[in-house]
C-alpha cells in the first residue's frame, strides 16, 4: 500500500519553473487560476478543469502516476499534494534531481496561505497574494452571513458521498468545513473523521433539514432509490435535496462558488 505524506520538507526550483507537472486536479486548477496554464506540460487523468487542460499530456492517476512519463517530460517542478500522491514517488523524484513542491492545505481555511506558498514557488507571489486576499474576503463575507443564520434555528445537513450503502462526509472533510463556514450542523460529524457509513434508520433519526450530493458519475440516478427510502424525512418531502457542482470535492478556487451555491440552496 502506498505511503502518503505526513509533512515532508519542501523542495522547490531555484528559479521560476517553466515546465510544471501537476499531480492533482485541485492543484491544476490553482496553477491555472494563477495564469500559468501554458507552463503546465502534463496533468493527471482526472484533471479536467479548466477545459484547456484536457489536451495536456497525462501521467496517470494522482494515486499512481507514471514515474517514467514524468521523467520523460523533463519538468522543472512537479507539484504534488499531501492527500492522494504517494510519498515514495516524491522521494524517487528528489533522488533523480527533479524538483518538487508539496501543497499541504487540507482545510478550506488553509487554502489562502497555501496559495501564497505555491505562488512563491512558481514565481508569481504577487498574483498569488491577490488571489488569496480575494479568497479571504469571500470567507469573511460568509462569516458575516453565518452570524445572521445562527440567530435563527440551526440547520442540520448531511453530504452524501455514496447512496447505498449510505456514506457521508464527517469531520475533517471539505464538506464538513463548508457546513461550518455556513453555520450548519453536519449530522455526519457524529461518525468521526473522514467518510463514514450510516444506517438509513440512523439518518432518519438524525433528521437532517437538507441533503447534499455532488453532481457527476450518475449520482442523480443513483440517489433515487435512497431518496425513496428516505421519503419519510421532511427534507425529502419538501425538496430540500441539492446536487452541487463537482468542485465541492476539490480544494481550489471554485470552492467559493460551491459555498455560494450551498448558501443559495438554503
Amino acid at each position: 500500500m502506498a505511503a502518503f505524506f505526513v509533512g515532508p520538507p519542501q523542495v522547490m526550483a531555484d528559479y521560476p519553473p517553466q515546465r510544471i507537472i501537476s499531480l492533482a486536479p485541485n492543484l491544476t486548477e490553482i496553477i491555472c487560476d494563477l495564469g500559468l496554464e501554458k507552463r503546465i506540460v502534463a496533468v493527471t487523468d482526472y484533471c479536467d478543469y479548466p477545459p484547456g487542460v484536457a489536451s495536456k499530456p497525462k501521467v496517470g492517476g494522482f494515486a499512481n502516476p507514471s514515474l517514467e512519463v514524468i521523467v520523460s517530460l523533463k519538468p522543472d517542478l512537479v507539484v504534488m499534494t499531501m492527500d492522494g500522491n504517494p510519498q515514495a514517488l516524491e522521494v524517487r523524484l528528489r533522488k533523480m534531481g527533479i524538483k518538487t513542491y508539496i501543497f499541504q492545505a487540507r482545510r478550506i481555511n488553509e487554502l489562502p496561505g497555501a496559495i501564497r506558498g505555491l505562488g512563491d514557488a512558481l514565481g508569481v507571489g504577487r498574483e498569488a497574494d491577490l488571489r488569496a486576499r480575494w479568497f479571504e474576503d469571500k470567507l469573511r463575507g460568509f462569516e458575516r452571513r453565518k452570524q445572521e443564520l445562527l440567530q435563527k434555528r440551526s440547520k442540520k445537513a448531511v453530504f452524501v458521498v455514496q447512496s447505498l450503502p449510505f456514506m457521508a462526509a464527517g469531520k475533517g472533510t471539505i464538506m464538513d468545513d463548508a457546513f461550518e463556514i455556513l453555520g450548519m450542523e453536519n449530522i455526519a460529524a457524529a461518525g468521526g473523521s473522514g467518510y463514514n457509513k450510516f444506517s438509513l434508520e440512523e439518518i432518519i433519526r438524525l433528521a437532517p433539514d437538507a441533503l447534499f450530493f455532488g453532481k457527476g458519475d450518475g449520482m442523480g440516478e443513483r440517489a433515487k432509490p435512497l431518496l425513496k427510502r428516505l421519503a419519510v424525512l421532511p427534507a425529502v418531502r419538501e425538496g430540500k435535496v441539492f446536487f452541487l457542482d463537482e468542485a465541492v470535492y476539490r480544494l481550489g478556487p471554485r470552492i467559493i462558488s460551491v459555498l455560494q451555491e450551498m448558501s443559495d440552496c438554503l
